[in-house]
């Protein structure tokens, strides 16, 4: 059998005897274990908690809800900017929002003061992926790399980190080239676990030759390596593993693509910047966006068509060439 990690199940939330409290340092806590640790990812709870421990509590202070009025609100998106940074800001200005949005439906407020205040307005980050040369020069670079495999899959099929690591054999049907994707491997507080995809749903993907191939090669050399242990590997078993047959740290991989990049002298980017560049690549070869979001597994369109946004302004820059190359034609004949 294969490893397994402890998933990660939504419990009901408890009844409780007494009545939410109704003053901010109380609410907050209350609000993460009641209402968001029940009913969300690990993740959006940690990445919660960390705002309220470090930002929502230090700086509201121990003002009642009632009394968080949109001035308070402005100071604390202020002191968020300073001590961090706008983005920082931004998302802090998100959880209060969510967490005074619960407030009302508890009735402990008559109006969300957050949402009466713009959120801080954040540049937007420019993504940069590699080119096609850039992309092939990196697999060339990683083709000798233990997770090659797993790179393949992040360049051409755009699939996250977690995704990845959270492949298992029972998914990957190399007979008919289908790829389903159903799970993902996370670390929150220090432990690996094992969470349904960010859209919460598995979504059967096509397999490209590029990553059929590496995927076979991948798979003879892990069961070769358990043949040689006595160990006989299970359609449980993940696709990625350590030496020892355990999930890997998704640090790890990200720490494997640094430093293949930097062995092929390419510039730096993020593992998570690949994904962007196979949107960049589905929609120049002339993808539908509705499709570039279903293999991505994109949770709104409007995602997609920021990429594809980008895209095809480039691609509308070289219909006016061609437009202008006609009209100039025309005038000179003329």
């Amino acid at each position: 059998m294969g490893w397994e990690l402890p998933a990660h199940a939504p419990t009901d939330p408890q009844p409780t005897a007494a009545p939410p409290p109704s003053r901010c340092p109380e609410w907050l806590p209350y609000w993460l274990e009641h209402f968001i640790k029940p009913n969300h990812k690990r993740t959006t709870y940690s990445k919660y908690a960390m705002h309220v421990r470090l930002y929502l509590v230090p700086l509201l202070g121990s003002k009642s809800l009632e009394a968080l009025g949109p001035r308070h609100v402005r100071t604390f998106i202020a002191e968020v900017s300073r001590r961090a940074s706008p983005a920082t800001a931004k998302e802090a200005h998100r959880v209060l929002r969510t967490a005074l949005t619960a407030a009302c439906r508890e009735e402990l407020v008559t109006r969300n003061a957050a949402s009466l205040v713009e959120a801080p307005k954040v540049p937007r980050r420019e993504l940069t992926p590699w080119t096609l040369d850039e992309t092939l020069k990196f697999l060339e670079e990683a083709r000798r790399d233990p997770l090659y495999a797993a790179f393949v899959l992040a360049v051409s099929m755009g699939l996250r980190r977690g995704e990845i690591l959270g492949l298992r054999w029972s998914d990957v049907d190399l007979e008919h080239r289908v790829l389903r994707i159903s799970k993902q491997v996370q670390r929150v507080g220090g432990e690996l676990y094992e969470d349904t995809t960010k859209s919460g749903r598995a979504r059967p993907v096509p397999l490209p030759l590029i990553c059929l191939a590496a995927l076979r090669w991948h798979r003879m050399r892990q069961f070769g390596a358990a043949r040689l242990k006595g160990v006989e590997l299970s359609p449980s078993s993940y696709v990625f593993t350590t030496r020892t047959g355990r999930p890997i740290d998704p640090q790890n991989i990200n720490r494997s693509f640094f430093r293949i990049t930097a062995a092929a002298g390419l510039r730096r980017i993020r593992l998570h910047d690949a994904r962007h560049g196979c949107a960049t690549l589905l929609t120049a070869a002339g993808v539908a966006p509705r499709v570039v979001m279903e293999i991505l597994g994109h949770s709104q369109i409007s995602i997609t068509m920021d990429v594809y946004t980008h895209v095809a302004s480039d691609t509308q820059r070289e219909a006016i060439s061609h437009m202008d190359r006609l009209l100039r034609r025309r005038v000179e004949r003329e």
